[in-house]
């Protein structure tokens, strides 16, 4: 067969993590997951490693991972979180892997991406060549193998990029086809221009570098591509098939159809497209219409023909080449007519100078240890996949010309860190938007802050004037800001955290969380010295003290606080670096004197006295820990105001039904009591270990009885955790008749509800379990098997529910 089929993802999400505590904070936006990472793996990244297939009655029929049968690129930072977070998803990444290594003729499905997703162009060589080193670093980590490919960002290309790609041995990069120059038959000397991307995309190209050296290049097909991405084609898995059959021509030579999209497009911004490309693949491959094969595979059996020169500084995303990431183009959105992108330019030169800046530092300071600044800052990408104090002791005895103090151990952990943090302040998601203060661009200009502090510890330079003077230029749309300076000064600048912040979280916290002799918070670790703390009713007191110890620089400082509790949301913290043991124990007495005399004012003097004016509260703490502590000090209000509308249901109830009677709608007031009743009761059920289905039953029925309208977006998310749970323990105790009956009443009663369940789990698993008990079940029935018979009629009847196919 001469006909193939590769469909590409790129998958990728923008580091998100607060620059400070290497995690990623909570996002609202997100709800109801804790943020956008979590959130797209639930809708993305997961499904697609057993997506459903379905019969022609809707039914699931098989689920496969299409990580297996596709080309797919993972961005460095995401895996990196996934193999915190999601380690069954990361593993099934890497899995895919291994097995499409056998079924593509020992070539693997993944490629490599560039580290941290820059717009390659727009940098300099340095940072060109140390982000694809660890892209290809962080790739062999992983999957334990050599790329073949490496995707791009935006597919932007320069010669200069392609050269070190080839240099680092890369085989073969993916672009647009309107990235094309001019082709040429190989061997040949006619060049014939290629117009509006007017170029085979059933072929690969060999494109001749300035080096001497040579690269492969696979020009998509866009129409489809964009279809996918932007069109109705996902709705039908059979019509995706189609559309790329129709795209073979007519032909005896091998063609290669090939589309490139965001990965995302497959389940994120598509609801259900991965069951759309699970049967596509499935549709094509079991009528045998064409051969399902990735890049690496075909360019073994099919080496090029023709050669390519391809346009520089272009990119899929923006009609007029890279400058979507450096200007006011009018590539946007479309979401905010009228808006203006004046900002990127000014926010462009700003990273850029800052850059240049940090440089000269880095290359000033780090001469004094090693011999080669760039080479160390090349392999540094080994101590960002382990950060064990083993492991970077013995990257220093690999790169330092002498041995150094502790302390001078820390300043190269922080010239490097720097150096990081100023790469990853170029990722492209923050000029690709609208908005200068929106999430991406405040995210790289943490990137940027956290870079400046690591300069001035370093150097006792302050960079960040400059930088703000520069970023005055840069216009805001958002009425709350006059331009990005404003923006840095309320959405950055208060994210700053040192030694003292940690500290200070440390500290107001302990007053909720008994926290044990040594604790972890992100990447700081908090070891306890003193704490002494007192109760009095609602009122608390802490004092003590705590090492807090960065675990990316080795830096450490011991902090000494005193934190007074009130009630309710008021929280009053001091603290400073380490003070005399004479001088705490003397504070320690007269606050614990002040304390049992209650009285307030006092206490509040004698922190002021020992500590200065600074005061701390709920507001510093970080985000995750600042939102359970406000739910902890708001539980007994919501007590109060569930109490209060219990009593109004209760009491005007009889009235409600009359109303109801005599079909006289309910007054809002009214209606919003029991719908909130109603709603709280509903949710505190399914997010109990306990089954009370008959009281479910009654609520599901009261909401349809009032018509009620109810938060759907938190009852499908908890619904789902609780049918999943459900399933998961009916994994463990697959005979479990009484388990299947209560998953099948429950299935039954949330249908009612009209939610919208995210049940990929659960049908993972009743396939799992119908693969291996469905028919040995349905024969033991035929045999007369009562308990069988009961098992197989809840198994099947869940299966409808579930819309999976037993047999």
């Amino acid at each position: 067969m001469n006909r193939y089929v590769c469909i590409h993802g790129h998958f990728y999400q923008p580091p998100r993590e607060n620059p400070w505590l290497e995690a990623v904070e909570l996002q609202d936006a997100a709800y109801p997951y804790h943020d956008w990472n979590e959130r797209i793996t639930e809708e993305c990244y997961a499904p697609n490693m057993a997506a459903r297939i379905l019969n022609a009655e809707k039914k699931i029929i098989d689920m496969v991972n299409n990580y297996t049968k596709i080309s797919f690129d993972f961005g460095p930072t995401l895996l990196s979180w996934l193999e915190r977070f999601k380690p069954e998803v990361y593993q099934a990444i890497l899995l895919a892997d291994r097995e499409g290594q056998s079924k593509f003729s020992g070539h693997g499905p993944a490629i490599a991406q560039i580290y941290n997703h820059i717009i390659m162009p727009l940098a300099n060589f340095r940072d060109k060549r140390t982000q694809i080193i660890w892209g290809i670093k962080d790739f062999k980590y992983r999957f334990k193998r050599l790329p073949e490919g490496m995707w791009l960002p935006e597919t932007a290309v320069d010669l200069e990029t392609l050269d070190i790609l080839a240099e680092k041995g890369i085989k073969f990069a993916i672009l647009a086809p309107h990235q094309a120059k001019r082709i040429k038959r190989i061997g040949e000397n006619a060049w014939q221009g290629v117009n509006n991307g007017e170029i085979d995309t059933t072929m690969p190209y060999l494109c001749k570098l300035p080096s001497g050296k040579t690269i492969h290049i696979f020009f998509y097909n866009k129409p489809i591509s964009q279809d996918i991405a932007f069109g109705g084609l996902l709705s039908n898995g059979e019509m995706f098939a189609k559309e790329l059959l129709n795209a073979f021509k007519e032909t005896k030579r091998a063609q290669l159809v090939h589309v490139a999209t965001d990965g995302e497009t497959y389940g994120h911004h598509h609801r259900f497209g991965d069951m759309a490309l699970a049967y596509c693949l499935y549709y094509i491959e079991s009528n045998n219409l064409a051969q399902i094969t990735i890049y690496g595979e075909y360019l073994e059996k099919y080496p090029p023909t023709h050669e390519v020169e391809i346009t520089e500084f272009s990119s899929w995303s923006c009609a007029h080449g890279v400058e979507r990431w450096r200007n006011n183009c009018g590539c946007n959105t479309g979401i905010h007519p009228g808006w203006t992108q004046a900002w990127r330019a000014p926010l462009r030169r700003a990273m850029d100078w800052l850059r240049d800046a940090l440089i000269k530092v880095y290359q000033a300071q780090i001469s004094l240890y090693v011999k080669d600044p760039w080479q160390i800052r090349d392999d540094y990408i080994e101590v960002i996949l382990d950060r064990s104090r083993q492991n970077i002791e013995n990257f220093f005895s690999l790169h330092l010309i002498k041995e150094i103090t502790k302390q001078e151990k820390i300043k190269v952990l922080k010239l490097l860190e720097m150096q990081r943090q100023a790469m990853l302040m170029y990722t492209s998601c923050g000029w690709f938007f609208d908005e200068i203060s929106g999430i991406e661009t405040v995210q790289i200009m943490r990137h940027a802050s956290r870079a400046m502090q690591l300069a001035k510890e370093i150097s006792g330079r302050d960079f960040e004037h400059n930088y703000l003077k520069i970023l005055e230029e840069a216009p805001s749309n958002n009425p709350r800001f006059k331009n990005g300076a404003q923006v840095y000064e309320i959405l950055v600048k208060p994210a700053i955290v040192d030694l003292l912040r940690a500290g200070v979280h440390y500290s107001l916290s302990s007053l909720f969380e008994a926290y044990p002799e040594t604790t972890k918070i992100y990447c700081y670790t908090a070891k306890k010295q003193i704490y002494h703390s007192l109760e009095a009713g609602k009122q608390k007191l802490g004092v003590g003290k705590v090492k807090i110890t960065s675990e990316i620089t080795w830096e450490e400082d011991i902090i000494t606080f005193a934190v007074l509790y009130l009630g309710n949301h008021y929280l009053n913290g001091k603290a400073k670096p380490d003070i005399k043991k004479e001088e705490f124990l003397n504070m320690y007495q007269e606050i614990k004197n002040a304390f049992i005399k209650s009285d307030i004012s006092e206490i509040i003097h004698i922190m002021d006295r020992y500590f200065g004016p600074t005061n701390y509260s709920l507001w510093h703490l970080f985000k995750d820990q600042q939102r359970q502590i406000l739910n902890k000090i708001l539980e007994s209000t919501f007590q109060e105001i569930e109490f209060s509308f219990r009593q109004i249901y209760e009491r005007y109830y009889p009235i409600m039904q009359l109303m109801k009677d005599i079909e006289t709608a309910l007054p809002k007031s009214l209606c919003s009591v029991v719908e909130f009743i109603i709603y709280t009761d509903i949710k505190r059920i399914l997010e109990s270990k306990e089954m009370e289905l008959d009281k479910l039953q009654r609520l599901v029925e009261e909401a349809k009885k009032w018509s009620l309208k109810l938060d759907k977006t938190t009852l499908s998310f908890v619904a789902s955790n609780k049918i999943n749970t459900l399933m998961e323990r009916f994994s463990q105790r697959p005979q479990d008749i009484l388990l299947l009956e209560n998953i099948e009443k429950l299935l039954q009663i949330l249908s009612d509800l009209a939610l919208e369940l995210n049940l990929w789990k659960a049908q993972n698993i009743y396939f799992s379990i119908g693969k291996q008990l469905c028919i040995k079940m349905q024969d033991k029935a035929k045999q007369g098997d009562e308990m069988a018979s009961k098992w197989f009629s809840h198994f099947n009847t869940i299966g409808s529910y579930l819309k999976v196919k037993c047999v």
